[in-house]
């Protein structure tokens, strides 16, 4: 290791790239709408402007159009949120990121929450990573990785296999209780490497599961309201979201 670390210092090429690396990881101080790029193996935003369905310049696939049975999300500057009705079932509020990923996939987000205090244990409002997932007419597959934005004990996380149609799913590893919960400024995470998906909370793993099912697809982002009315889509979401394939 001592040998490694002075071959690494010796040779300004390694170091400078250990230098990019950390300052892509930081944002070197530039806000979010500054280092937004795709390069069809990475992407971050931080939802600048006001779309719906959101787009980016085409940087997202229109779900509704695409799938025609889940629903879009979109954005105000500075927020991500779903567009559902709360009463429609499994009509997920779902974005994808258009173009070509590789297998081994990380998407991240920043979590918006407010006015939980008001909600009731009936209420459900999730927010959600997706991993591996396509969208064709009624159907939508791929992993989703979801939050629920309450800090009870009935809060929980979960790994989802998506199976095709509409409200056909798959459970892969469950938890309950208020740590696996989320609140406004929680940061969630999830990895596939292989055929294992792991998830975060603020860096600290709180699920693992192992599925073979998908082998290729895209990261992307969703949104889960039920028991109220969409009024309160915007009350959670995502503030700022990236994802890469080279992690």
């Amino acid at each position: 290791m001592r040998t490694f670390r002075q071959r690494l210092f010796r040779s300004w090429g390694l170091l400078s790239l250990l230098l990019l690396a950390s300052c892509e990881n930081s944002h070197c101080g530039y806000a979010a709408d500054e280092f937004r790029a795709s390069t069809g193996s990475a992407y971050a935003t931080n939802f600048p402007a006001a779309e719906n369905p959101v787009s980016e310049g085409g940087k997202w696939v229109d779900t509704r159009a695409t799938s025609t049975d889940w629903a879009n999300i979109a954005t105000t500057p500075g927020l991500a949120h779903g567009t559902e009705s709360g009463s429609d079932g499994y009509d997920d509020s779902i974005a994808l990121l258009a173009g070509t990923w590789g297998s081994d996939q990380m998407a991240e987000a920043t979590v918006h929450s407010v006015n939980q205090t008001d909600r009731t244990d009936s209420v459900f409002e999730e927010v959600e990573l997706r991993l591996r997932s396509s969208l064709s007419p009624h159907r939508a597959t791929g992993y989703e990785i979801n939050f629920r934005c309450s800090k009870t004990a009935k809060a929980y996380a979960q790994i989802v296999r998506w199976d095709g149609h509409f409200g056909k799913f798959t459970y892969l590893h469950t938890e309950d209780g208020a740590r696996f919960g989320v609140a406004d400024g929680d940061v969630v995470k999830a990895t596939i490497v292989g055929n294992v998906i792991t998830a975060y909370i603020n860096g600290l793993q709180v699920l693992r599961a192992t599925d073979n099912t998908y082998a290729a697809g895209s990261p992307g982002m969703g949104f889960f309201l039920h028991g109220t009315a969409s009024g309160a889509n915007q009350d959670f979401g995502f503030a700022t979201f990236k994802a890469s394939d080279k992690f």
